[in-house]
């Protein structure tokens, strides 16, 4: 299949909006906390096994990016949108009918499964195309599109709870919520699937000038890159990064509730609801405000900042976080912008190690690191959190151990990025005679 190749004078502004349409709706895996309750209640499940749906999902989005990777740079953008929407708004379909017929296995295969790796492969769609428009600012265009998974869930959260107060918490409103968000994401992401196209490069078109996707400088394979040191680096900086802060997102509507239910001001279910998407907003803002901060600042300076103030705000959290409801938030907001930020920021980060030759394969293959925290992050929290609920503890102390793993966890991901380096010549793809291309010197590589 053959990507579809800008005509002349296309406007490459007119690609993230067409990424945004994808990345905006299946960032409504960020909005899980709001049917947390509802199932829990309906299904009579714990908080460990209402959150499966979640965790396969995100297993199954670094599964199915590591291993889409490379159909994606192979058949282009409007294929992986195609396929992302499909199984996507399939997902939900499968959902409604497990919960109507309250046979939870079906919503953990629909969400966790088939839902899952239509988040993986809509992830990666459109960045490896967004970097060849954009080589000069990296860091801004792929912030623009990841953007929209970061604020998915500030649309979906107050829709969901909308509905299910509509509908009810029960089975069935459950169910007719799923249907509605299924039939609803697939209208959406169909604009993302028409509107996308790639850049025309001398690969596209034999005398075409080359456009913002020529390759230039340090290139390096997807093969050759995940035998290097830098890779697996920086693998556990986006590791430990993301397992920091999905383990507030997944759990965020009974977190606050928890934290302040013995005080004075005790948190509503919308007051909870309002909270999950301000963490959106958050999450949104930190993937486009620190991803074009690292245009400025480098990527490596970047993610110190990520790392060591995001340690330092979960020891301010586990000090003083059920003393004050204004720190509390501020802490949870700035954590995830730094979240989002990580995500936003980490493809500028490939590009600037192995260049943008097969990007869109590696930045796949590292998401894998999202699947591990996406298993971690919300264990932690989770199971933690039962154990301590069933000795006796509630409130605040349901979480103050899991926040303490979590300062480790960023510190661990603060040294491996001191220990990233570029890469090593032997590495990089031969530079490509003139009248060849990356694809024929890649060939020459042993």
């Amino acid at each position: 299949m053959s990507p579809p190749v800008a005509p002349p004078g296309w406007s490459r502004w007119l690609v993230p909006p067409a990424a945004l349409s994808v990345h905006l709706a299946i960032g409504q895996a960020y909005a899980w906390s709001v049917f947390k309750p509802p199932l829990e209640s309906a299904l009579g499940l714990d908080g460990t096994e209402s959150a499966l749906p979640f965790q396969l999902a995100i297993v199954m989005l670094g599964l199915s990016a590591a291993f889409g990777g490379t159909l994606v740079e192979r058949n282009g953008p409007r294929w992986a949108m195609t396929v992302a929407l499909i199984c996507f708004t399939s997902g939900f379909l499968i959902s409604a009918l497990g919960a109507q017929t309250k046979q939870y296995w079906l919503i953990v295969l629909g969400y966790g499964f088939v839902g899952g790796i239509g988040l993986g492969i809509g992830y990666i769609s459109p960045v490896s195309t967004l970097i060849k428009w954009f080589p000069d600012r990296p860091g801004m265009a792929t912030g623009i599109a990841i953007m929209g998974f970061g604020g998915g869930a500030l649309i979906a959260s107050p829709w969901s709870a909308q509905m299910l107060e509509s509908f009810g918490a029960d089975h069935s409103g459950i169910a007719l919520a799923f249907l509605v968000h299924g039939l609803s994401y697939a209208v959406f992401m169909s604009l993302g699937v028409l509107l996308v196209r790639v850049p025309r490069t001398g690969r596209h078109e034999q005398h075409a000038a080359p456009g913002p996707g020529a390759l230039t400088g340090v290139q390096v394979s997807a093969r050759s890159a995940v035998r290097t040191p830098q890779f697996w680096c920086l693998w556990i900086v986006l590791c430990m990064n993301v397992t920091a802060g999905i383990g507030i997102l997944e759990k965020a509507a009974p977190m606050i509730t928890d934290f302040f239910g013995d005080t004075s001001t005790p948190v509503s279910a919308s007051a909870a609801a309002g909270f999950v998407a301000l963490l959106s907003a958050a999450n949104m803002a930190g993937r486009i405000g620190w991803s074009t901060t690292s245009d400025l600042i480098g990527r490596k300076n970047i993610y110190r900042v990520y790392l060591g103030v995001g340690a330092l705000l979960y020891l301010l959290i586990v000090l003083f976080g059920d003393t004050s409801k204004p720190l509390f938030v501020l802490c949870a907001l700035v954590i995830l912008s730094f979240y989002g930020g990580g995500f936003a920021t980490v493809p500028a980060y490939l590009k600037d190690l192995f260049g943008t030759y097969e990007v869109g394969a590696i930045h796949g293959r590292l998401l894998t690191a999202w699947s591990t925290a996406g298993v971690l992050g919300p264990l932690i929290v989770n199971w933690i959190a039962d154990h301590q609920e069933a000795a006796g503890k509630h409130g605040s102390s349901l979480y103050g151990l899991s926040f303490g793993v979590m300062i480790a966890l960023l510190v661990v991901g603060f040294v491996a990025n001191e220990l990233i380096r570029p890469v090593h010549a032997r590495h990089h793809l031969p530079a490509p005679r003139k009248g060849t291309d990356a694809d024929a010197a890649a060939r020459q590589q042993s």
